[in-house]
């Protein structure tokens, strides 16, 4: 193995028709007590990157390398070498605050995230903590990519707005994640209304058995008892509460969110509508969610990117352009 490897890094933040990401050769990492190293197979492509690309979240050093949504194998640690692994958004917390032992792991103030706090899977290798991974099944690599953050995080925000058995729920923007929550949530019998600027993507939500799909900025062809905004955007926070029936919940799903607007008492939140937010995940929805990805298999569809074009599929994902989820092919 080299001593050196390629990878993805952010140099500079700012609008990708800037560049800020950036092809470079930089030391394989070497991991540290507890962690193992692995060879990336493929790495998925999370809005989260493109935040932190474009400089909506903060670096926390110079030239991170983003991804969090890994699949490859261990060639090195605790782990038997080639066991199929897959790293996900939290990278470690401490173990030890109240929050920790009270299992919300996921509010932990000092919780580490691949991609942001440490390289992550924009590279041909990456170290990560062994009791923070999921081993994963043989088979193709690319659909597996997805679920490690955008079926997680789904999962949780599905869990967060509380959906009651067989009720109506809305999906705002649907990419990535809300494809794959949209398949979780038909396999319990609920009704999906999709909302989404996108035509493909709403091609796509009657495609997987939504029983609607429209503009994002339109109602729903019924009040709904739950609703998940995936889509970054404020905006679209007053309109999602405005659509809920009395007693529903609106989970805010992204890390990023601009401004939301005054919000109405009387037009948004009375008759106890809800709006919750949605932080990171812990590993118990991981393990939750990858149980019911096996057992429940899921419609993955992704859009295929070479290594030497991570900077051409984040641009794309800026500009609408992928449908399903972006996947960076990077080694076998």
């Amino acid at each position: 193995m080299a001593d050196t490897m390629t990878a993805w890094v952010v140099r500079e933040p700012g609008p990708m028709r800037t560049g800020p990401l950036q092809r470079v050769r930089i030391p394989v990492p070497t991991p540290a007590p507890g962690e193992v190293l692995i060879k990336v197979e493929t790495c998925a492509v999370c809005r989260t990157d493109l935040h932190l690309a474009e400089g909506d979240l903060t670096p926390k050093h110079p030239d991170t390398a983003p991804g969090h949504e890994v699949v490859g194998r261990v060639v090195e640690g605790s782990l038997p070498t080639g066991t199929r692994v897959g790293v996900p958004w939290l990278h470690s917390t401490c173990g030890e605050c109240r929050y920790c032992l009270r299992g919300t792991e996921n509010l932990c103030p000092n919780s580490r995230y691949t991609g942001w706090d440490v390289n992550g899977g924009y590279a041909e290798y990456v170290a990560a903590r062994a009791d923070y991974i999921y081993e994963l099944p043989e088979g193709p690599a690319a659909p597996l990519a997805p679920l490690l953050c955008a079926g997680i995080i789904g999962y949780r925000a599905l869990v967060r707005a509380e959906l009651p058995q067989g009720g109506k729920l809305g999906i705002y923007g649907f990419g990535a994640s809300a494809h794959l929550t949209a398949q979780v949530a038909l396999a319990a019998g609920a009704t999906v209304h999709v909302l989404t600027r996108s035509e493909k993507a709403r091609d796509l939500a009657i495609d997987l058995g939504a029983a609607s799909a429209g503009d994002a900025y339109d109602p729903p062809p019924e009040p709904l008892d739950a609703a998940i905004l995936f889509a970054p955007i404020g905006d679209l926070v007053p309109i999602a509460l405005k659509a809920l029936d009395r007693g529903g919940t609106l989970a805010i799903a992204g890390i990023h969110l601009t401004d939301i607007p005054t919000l109405n008492y009387q037009h948004h939140l009375f008759n106890e509508r809800t709006v919750r937010s949605v932080t990171a995940n812990t590993r118990t929805d991981g393990r939750a969610f990858l149980d019911l990805a096996a057992r429940h298999p899921l419609s993955v569809t992704t859009t295929e990117y070479p290594f030497d074009e991570a900077d051409q599929a984040l641009a794309d994902l800026a500009a609408d352009r992928v449908n399903g989820a972006a996947v960076l092919r990077i080694g076998t």
